[in-house]
């Protein structure tokens, strides 16, 4: 498979149908992150000279081009999207609990930190169901407006369903109070499908990482972080402060752009496989439009492939079957999601499911004969 030789093309390689959970590395993140290494022998303390003068410049402006961000230094870089969850939520002033509106689809961190401090008071928490999917955005929307919250927090694609929130404009300007955050949890959309986010850049936050379609791994999450929204939070360390390392005065400075929102030290290599992989796809001439165009094509012949083996699992199991409504994974609803998911392991298929959800990923480096391929896998291990 051109330009995955390392992880898919070898002996013993899986299929890989769980882009949507842990994208296989490209071939181009194995120099990139033997140049870390090489950038921290080489250049010793100096190394973050680089880091923050190159490396970081680099991400901020790719992020920026796919997003339609006006400014790339509104990006801040952290280890994970939690610790960004984390530090927004530090913002608000602790004399009472926090008022958040969210959805009951969000992602386990989020849901666990909320469900956490839910236990000691310390957070108000509306959950609004996504399901029924047709209704969804009018009924966020509709909540978001009938009362103040300092927190609306909502994903763009659903992780346990691959819903897609197409309308994001719509549900930040139903919001009424200008002072209210609204954080978007992108990770299931960013390098999935085409994100305009121009027209919301200086109202909503954007979080999410390299670890899915963006082919990086770990260590390579953002966040976009919107003019005046959150200036001090509390919770901060000393890359928030780095480029007053060396000044002098008193009290905690903070600069204005995106870098209020870091954190400390954390592994740059991810950063390093992050700029390499989108050098990679531009030399290709991989945008997010053909990738995804790519990946619809696979999931029609796969589905067609189901529905003539007439197995339990088909297209009429989708939970979101409208093409401009999805994500880049199927997911299916069924009791036997995890019988099914380990049946499929032991043949050296890889997805994965989430409760009584099948969940189905194909990506850039697979063809129509690997969709049929897990159709008649899939068959079998339905009896």
């Amino acid at each position: 498979m051109k330009g995955f030789s390392l992880s898919l093309d070898r002996a013993g390689a899986p299929l890989h149908a769980a882009a949507h959970s842990h994208h296989p590395w490209p071939d181009a993140s194995f120099a990139a992150q033997r140049a870390a290494w090489e950038d921290a022998a080489r250049l010793l303390d100096r190394k973050w000279n680089r880091v923050f003068s190159e490396v970081i410049p680099a991400a901020q402006t790719y992020i920026a081009r796919e997003l339609s961000l006006p400014d790339p230094a509104t990006i801040a870089f952290g280890p994970n999207t939690h610790s960004f969850v984390s530090r927004i939520l530090s913002c608000f002033s602790p004399d009472r609990p926090i008022r958040v509106l969210t959805t009951s689809s969000e992602f386990h961190s989020f849901s666990r930190q909320l469900a956490r401090l839910e236990e000691d008071r310390l957070v108000q928490v509306s959950r609004i169901a996504t399901e029924p999917f047709d209704s969804f955005e009018a009924r966020f929307a509709e909540a978001a407006n009938a009362e103040r919250h300092d927190l609306v927090f909502f994903s763009h694609i659903f992780f346990d369903s691959g819903f897609r929130v197409c309308d994001l404009a719509s549900i930040v300007a139903a919001i009424p109070d200008r002072d209210t955050f609204v954080v978007i949890d992108g990770y299931h959309g960013f390098m999935a499908v085409p994100t305009n986010l121009d027209a919301i850049a200086e109202r909503a936050f954007y979080l999410a990482g390299g670890y899915k379609y963006a082919m990086a791994g770990e260590g390579a999450c953002f966040l976009h972080c919107p003019p005046s929204y959150g200036p001090r939070p509390r919770d901060t360390g000393w890359y928030a402060g780095f480029s007053a390392l060396e000044k002098s005065g008193g009290g905690v400075p903070y600069a204005e752009d995106g870098s209020r929102f870091l954190g400390a030290t954390f592994d740059v290599s991810g950063l390093y496989r992050f700029n390499a992989v989108q050098e990679w796809l531009q030399s290709e001439d991989w945008t997010i439009a053909k990738m995804l165009a790519h990946v619809r094509a696979i999931e029609r012949s796969f589905l067609r492939e189901l529905d003539l083996l007439n197995t339990t699992i088909n297209s009429s199991g989708l939970l979101v079957p409208d093409e401009p409504r999805r994500g880049r994974f199927l997911a299916f609803r069924t009791a036997d999601a995890g019988a099914i998911t380990a049946a499929l392991a032991e043949r050296n298929i890889l997805v994965d499911f989430r409760g009584d959800r099948l969940r189905v990923g194909f990506g850039i480096y697979h063809d129509e004969r690997d969709a049929i391929e897990l159709a008649r896998a899939l068959t079998s291990v339905r009896g």
